[in-house]
């Protein structure tokens, strides 16, 4: 097995931290947090995964969550390439996947733009890690043939700006990040544009984590069941057939409330 090469002094890496559970990291990204002089982390990496960088290594809290934002991200790119020009070995620590609704872009191009090396380490997405916690596949063999991301995150004051009739595909197992203040919305638009109010849905909250929570319900039932059952933790709906394999499972198992 080849050496891997360690941060270069000047370098900044975007690194995915998975989706909470710090055995979910990759290997790659446990060293690379191990190598940083600072790392810039999300409000949703936990204190176990900073916990992996070494002693008089700069941490600094750079989260956005919902609607509280303590940098804004024109401040946090411009952060991150300050620190890379003055010599720093840069950990960018975003939770998830950094490319998957990560803000990545505007991070990659701040840094291009100054003339300085940037490089991504993908992580554990949220979906992967829900599906994961409630035994449940996302892809189906003559039931779910596709599989859609989707944030249900808007601007405030502003709709939702998406192509439901796309979404609203009866073969597809829709994942929609960020959807819990959004989920009433997200219910009524998939209906409209003629998914059954009888699609399986499953709610989960702090995937991969000890204090995981998860709701079973059905499409028609979504907006009640975020407003009744969820807490303060970050949460993802996966709404589709595949999920009713994993319902019967989980309800069997005692694992998950269920609320249809």
């Amino acid at each position: 097995m080849r050496e891997p090469t360690p941060i270069a002094a000047g370098e900044v890496w975007l690194v995915g931290a998975g989706p909470g559970d710090p055995e979910l990291l990759t290997r790659k990204a446990e060293r690379l947090i191990g190598e940083a002089s600072v790392v810039f982390y999300d409000a949703l990496v936990g204190p176990e995964v900073l916990d992996l960088a070494r002693p008089g290594t700069r941490l600094v809290h750079v989260g956005k969550r919902s609607g509280r934002h303590s940098k804004d991200q024109k401040t946090i790119d411009a952060l991150i390439v300050e620190a890379a020009l003055a010599g720093e070995r840069v950990v960018r620590l975003k939770g998830g996947d950094p490319s998957i609704f990560g803000r990545a872009t505007e991070e990659l191009d701040a840094c291009r733009a100054a003339g300085v090396p940037v490089r991504i380490c993908p992580g554990v997405t949220a979906a992967s890690a829900a599906a994961a916690g409630i035994g449940a596949s996302l892809t189906l063999r003559g039931l779910a043939r596709k599989l859609t991301f989707v944030t249900a995150h808007a601007r405030a004051g502003e709709d939702l700006s998406l192509d439901w009739s796309s979404l609203a595909d009866p073969e597809a197992t829709l994942a929609i990040y960020m959807g819990k203040a959004a989920a009433g919305e997200v219910s009524r638009n998939l209906m409209t544009a003629g998914l059954r109010g009888d699609t399986p849905v499953a709610l989960v909250e702090n995937a991969s984590l000890p204090s995981q929570s998860v709701l079973l319900t059905r499409l028609d039932l979504l907006g009640l069941s975020a407003k009744a059952a969820l807490g303060d933790g970050p949460a993802l709906i996966l709404v589709g057939q595949a999920l009713a394999v994993a319902g019967e499972a989980q309800t069997l198992a005692g694992a998950a409330r269920t609320l249809a």
